[in-house]
């Protein structure tokens, strides 16, 4: 890609300045300390137990079912028992390690299951579409809505929770944190730590719906008709 290079930006911006009244162009904003911060005091101490727990209720509010598994269960054995409640696939997932390091490597050996795949680019949005179900990690959960937040990638196609009938999202207990004000500030530290993150970062709370018309809530108008979170 091809970078502009700016010519006279100094002095442009002191003319702007100088126009405004101001003489001095501050170098950066400051961050304001503020004395209250009521954000940050939601579910502040809450345990992971009591965050499982809110996230457990907040899915009844937002149609979603809410599985945790069962210490007499792996968490293949509940993925394969969802996906066949819903019917099977076929399925399109990420091409994701966590997949791997989380025992599910069998999914990639059904011959239902397409894998998002960047070589064959635009071509992956047909198989999403035919997919029955779509299934990714979630980075981060925020207990108090009910969202689930999926940093995309070459590999980690956006069309993979949007495009088929159903959306399953596996997620680790240890990525549930209080709502919103936690995970900003986690997406926050992993630029400043200089991570490279996806310019698309989606925030999911459960299926898809609207209420515009005649103030009716109709469920999967632009997106997944079910969702499920499985907790692990």
């Amino acid at each position: 890609m091809k970078t502009g290079t700016v010519h006279n930006s100094d002095s442009f911006l002191k003319n702007i300045s100088s126009r405004l009244g101001r003489d001095t162009i501050e170098p950066a904003v400051t961050l304001p300390e503020w004395s209250y911060s009521p954000q940050h005091r939601v579910l502040e101490n809450a345990t992971q137990e009591e965050l499982i727990a809110v996230l457990e209720k907040q899915c009844q509010i937002i149609h979603t079912d809410f599985v945790r598994v069962k210490p007499e269960n792996t968490l293949e054995e509940t993925l394969n028992y969802v996906i066949e409640s819903y019917g099977g696939g076929p399925i399109i997932t990420w091409d994701d390690p966590r997949f791997e390091q989380s025992g599910l490597s069998s999914l990639f050996e059904r011959d239902d299951t397409s894998i998002w795949d960047p070589s064959i680019g635009d071509n992956n949005i047909p198989l999403a579409e035919k997919a029955n179900i779509g299934i990714t990690f979630s980075d981060i959960t925020l207990a108090e809505s009910g969202t689930v937040v999926l940093f995309s990638g070459a590999k980690k196609g956006r069309a993979v929770s949007l495009l088929p009938t159903v959306y399953i999202a596996l997620i680790p207990a240890e990525s549930i944190v209080p709502r919103m004000t936690q995970a900003t500030s986690i997406i926050h530290n992993k630029i400043q730590d200089g991570d490279a993150l996806s310019s698309c970062i989606n925030f999911i709370t459960g299926p898809s719906n609207s209420a515009d018309i005649e103030m009716k809530l109709v469920v999967g108008v632009h997106g997944p008709i079910k969702v499920t979170y499985i907790v692990y």
